[in-house]
Order: C-alpha cells, then sequence, then structure tokens
C-alpha cells in the first residue's frame, strides 16, 4: 500500500471515528441548544449583558457571481491571476481599467495559500465603487471563497477520488440556500444558525421584563436563517414599509379603529371588535388557543413596531435623504431596519438579528448587464446604510454580512458576451461591513483561477468551469459573526456542531478570519 493509500484510509478512519462521536442527531442538538440556553439564562441572571449588538444579513438569493465582483486589476502581461482571469472569465471578464481599486495591505495573508504569498492588485466591478470606498476607508472586509462544507476539502484530488462526505445537492438553488442558512448541510434541516444563535444569546442578553418584540425580525418573510430550536425566539415579520397588520381593516386598521384607538361604529370596526374579542377567550382546542396567543402576540408587537418607528423620526436622522441615492428593493429593506435600530429603545432588546434579502442573482443569462444593475443596488444601499449607522451613532454596534446560496462558474456559458452567463458554481466571496470589523483586507484564501486539471487548480469536477472548491466553511465564517454577538466556545459549539471538524476561526493561523 502506497503513501497515499495510507492516508486515505488514515483519513476515512477518522471521518468514521469522528462521525460517530459528532452524530447527536436532531434530538441531540435540541437537548444541547436547551441545557445551554437553561445555562446562559442562570448567568443572566445577576442582569443581562450590557451594550447594544445587531447583526444584520444580507442573503443574495440566487447565488451571486462574486468573481465578477472581486476581481484581479492588475496586466495580464506581468500578473499571473490577472492573466488566468482574463483567460478563464473570456467574455465575461471586465477590463481592469474600469475596475474601483482596492488598496489591499501588502502583508494581507489571503493570497499566501494559492498564490504564494504575491499580492497583486485587486478591485471591485465599476458599479462597486461606494464597496471600495468602505474598504479603503477600513470599514468593509471580503472573505475569499466561502461555501458549504460538510468536511474539509484538502485537494482537488480528494474531491475527484469521493474520500470527503460533501454536502448533497451541491448545485441546488433550494439545498444550497437552506444548508448556508442552517450551517449544518450534512442533516435534514431543523433550524438556522441565526435562530440557534438567538435561543442561546436571547436570555442572557435581552431582559424580558424591557423586550417588547422578538430578537429575529426579519425583512424578507419566513427564512431558514431565523428559525431556533426552542420555539422562543420566533420571528417576526417587518414590511419594507412597517408592519404587517391583519387584512381586511383598511390600511393601518383605518376603517376599524379611530385615531384614539377605540372601536368604529361601522360593520367593520363592529367587526375587528368582535374579532379582538374572540381573540381575548379561552380555547379548549390547543391548536386554537395558540393561533390566539400567536395573533395576540402579532397585535401588540404591532403597536411596539409603530413606537419604535416613530422614535425613529424623532431622532433627527433623515432616512430618506440618507436612502434617497438607493432606491431600490434592499436600501428599502436597510432603511426599515436603520430606523428600527434608531427606536431600538422602544423595541428593548440588547441583541438584535436582521435577516434582509432579495433576489435576481441567478444570472444564467446577459450577466453583465444584469449583474451590474445587481451590484448598483448592492453597493448603494450598503454605503447608504453605513451612513445611516454614522448617523445614528451605532456604527460600532451593527455587523453587516452577506451570504449566497454559491457562486456561478468562472467560464461563461456563451461565446456572446451581450448573451453570456453563469452557471452555478460553489466557493464564493463575502462582505462584512461595520465599525468592528477589521476592514480594509481580504480575508479567506483567494482561490487560483486555474480551470480543471491545471497545475495548482481547485476546481471541483472535470468539465473545466471553474467551480472553486472552498478553503473556508459556512461554519467558520459564521462562528466569528456569532462570537462577536456574545457566544461563547460552548455556545459555538452548539449553534455550530460541525465547527470542530475545521481549523478554528479564533486560533488558527491557516483559518485566516480575523474579520472582526
Amino acid at each position: 500500500m502506497n503513501t497515499r493509500d495510507k492516508e486515505r484510509l488514515r483519513s476515512r478512519r477518522d471521518f468514521l471515528r469522528q462521525s460517530a462521536c459528532a452524530s447527536l442527531g436532531v434530538t441531540g442538538l435540541v437537548n444541547a441548544l436547551a441545557q445551554m440556553r437553561l445555562m446562559t439564562a442562570a448567568m443572566a441572571q445577576g442582569g443581562t449583558g450590557g451594550g447594544y449588538k445587531a447583526l444584520v444579513c444580507l442573503f443574495l438569493n440566487g447565488g451571486h457571481d462574486a468573481n465578477n465582483l472581486l476581481v484581479p486589476a492588475g496586466d495580464a502581461a506581468s500578473d499571473p491571476l490577472r492573466a488566468d482571469y482574463e483567460a478563464g472569465r473570456g467574455v465575461l471578464a471586465l477590463p481592469s481599467g474600469t475596475l474601483a481599486p482596492l488598496t489591499v495591505p501588502a502583508a494581507t495573508q489571503a493570497f499566501s495559500r494559492h498564490h504564494g504569498g504575491l499580492v497583486p492588485p485587486m478591485g471591485v466591478h465599476p458599479e462597486a465603487a461606494p464597496l471600495a470606498a468602505l474598504f479603503n476607508s477600513g470599514d468593509l472586509a471580503f472573505v475569499s471563497n466561502v461555501g458549504t462544507l460538510a468536511w474539509p476539502v484538502a485537494t482537488r484530488q480528494d474531491y475527484l477520488d469521493g474520500i470527503v462526505p460533501l454536502p448533497p445537492q451541491l448545485f441546488s438553488h433550494s439545498d444550497q440556500q437552506t444548508q448556508w442558512q442552517s450551517s449544518i448541510p450534512d442533516k435534514p434541516f431543523t433550524s438556522g444558525w441565526g435562530g440557534r444563535a438567538a435561543d442561546l444569546l436571547n436570555a442572557s442578553y435581552n431582559d424580558p421584563a424591557s423586550s417588547k418584540v422578538s430578537m429575529s425580525i426579519s425583512l424578507a418573510g419566513i427564512n431558514s436563517f431565523q428559525i431556533g430550536t426552542t420555539g422562543e425566539v420566533v420571528q417576526y415579520v417587518v414590511k419594507e414599509t412597517g408592519t404587517l397588520p391583519l387584512s381586511g381593516f383598511g390600511t393601518d386598521y383605518s376603517s376599524a379603529l379611530n385615531p384614539d384607538g377605540s372601536y368604529k361604529t361601522t360593520d367593520t370596526g363592529l367587526r375587528f371588535k368582535a374579532f379582538e374579542d374572540i381573540m381575548r377567550l379561552t380555547h379548549d382546542n390547543l391548536h386554537e388557543e395558540e393561533y390566539n396567543r400567536i395573533v395576540a402576540r402579532a397585535r401588540a408587537t404591532e403597536g411596539t413596531i409603530g413606537a419604535a418607528l416613530t422614535a425613529a423620526s424623532a431622532s433627527g436622522v433623515d432616512f430618506d435623504a440618507l436612502f434617497a441615492g438607493a432606491d431600490s428593493k434592499l436600501g428599502d429593506q436597510l432603511k426599515m431596519v436603520a430606523r428600527l435600530i434608531a427606536g431600538r429603545g422602544v423595541l428593548g432588546n440588547n441583541r438584535q438579528v436582521f435577516f434582509c434579502q432579495v433576489g435576481g442573482y441567478d444570472t444564467h443569462q446577459t450577466l453583465l448587464t444584469s449583474h451590474a444593475e445587481l451590484v448598483t443596488e448592492l453597493a448603494n444601499a450598503m454605503s447608504a446604510f453605513h451612513d445611516a449607522l454614522q448617523a445614528l451613532g451605532v456604527w460600532n454596534d451593527v455587523t453587516t454580512f452577506t451570504a449566497s446560496d454559491f457562486n456561478r462558474t468562472f467560464t461563461a456559458n456563451n461565446a456572446d458576451a451581450a448573451k453570456a452567463g453563469s452557471d452555478h458554481a460553489w466557493g464564493s466571496h463575502a462582505m462584512v461591513m461595520g465599525g468592528a470589523v477589521n476592514g480594509g483586507d481580504i480575508y479567506g484564501h483567494f482561490p487560483s483561477l486555474k480551470l480543471g486539471s491545471a497545475t495548482g487548480s481547485i476546481d471541483a469536477g472535470g468539465g473545466n468551469r471553474g467551480r472553486w472548491i472552498p478553503d473556508v466553511s459556512v461554519d467558520q465564517y459564521s462562528a466569528v459573526l456569532a462570537s462577536w454577538m456574545g457566544a461563547g466556545s460552548n455556545e459555538l459549539e452548539a449553534i455550530f456542531p460541525n465547527l470542530p471538524r475545521f481549523d478554528d476561526p479564533f486560533a488558527t493561523a491557516s483559518a485566516n478570519l480575523g474579520f472582526l
């Protein structure tokens, strides 16, 4: 048996041994979280954690082509990375002269693993100039080649030989969206990592006596990311314009309620009064009783959200002016998040998790045109959100991060630049923004841009498409964010049960994840 076969056998034994120890299953995970929640709640009896922190997830639905967001900007004649970029991207390549330049530190570690430590000139998409400004001012960082992983994939050959368990349905939108938001790709979905973090941190940081709204607020409907395990932190959905009231009673109940909150004597007002009277009754049927509680809680929270938005209006910050250049779906979502943060005193939480989502990133056709529009929306919305947080004085207290299904193939799927798009791939680049972020740097490991079986390639499969095998797992990336929110080492292992399989993002230099 040769050395390589011995190494593979040892790897298989390690997988079996570690899997047997780690396979708690869904019940074990729920029990672990419940026990951890009790411990954190007990520790919090002496008082909740001080200070305000909010985590804002921007999910780019459809699979963002990050290959044309963070781009080598050198001269192909003298820069091997730029040469590989132009050769592989083909008709989708962005001219280096059009890129918004990044000032990347000479000591950055992002190019050590695949590029011998040579730091090339880098830039971002021409429409992402606001992101370049945030990066160059130290307010934003990139995290390279992040993706869903069940176990580390050390080499392309390991991937081809099938000796490493992989996430199921790697290039499927629905599966990869769920796996990104759960961080547990090798188990059936039961909860999201944001929901599990809220389950644990809510008791430690949010005083039930003052907390008037859920720790988990979504601007994009019910999502997998914020689903918890205990049922105590339930995601609350808010529209870009405010709360989601019951239908049939007019805008903001204007057909049913008078300005002072009393019921109108109209048919609609009497019908609404009857509905609320029924909701106050006790019901023998448990399902009816739970439905009543949900509706009553939603009605109470509507008033809290309204009061928070009133407080935001009195903050002296002109949100409409700050977001005038970000008139888009994402801009509107982030404007509402900023307003809710401005009214955080009314909401009563020291820890808050927000979820935003926009679609359109499934760019199989006309990528150059459509991606430019998407990047414009993303860059302008994030820049406006930065300005709003600065104006509110909470820039250091809010961390915003991006996620998406996957990256897209490096190669184009059509020789006509006007028609060409890119298809489903794997490892991608993410962004993290905030006052606590160690910005102005690239973290993780920028991938080799070589295709197929070329020396140094990390291209998954044999089709020469440019599907980068991730260097950083979703678990590692997300654990840094959860740690910033206040999760300790024990909580992190409960939130991310697969995390011990990977390099420690806090103690191992090879992880290169010191972005917070």
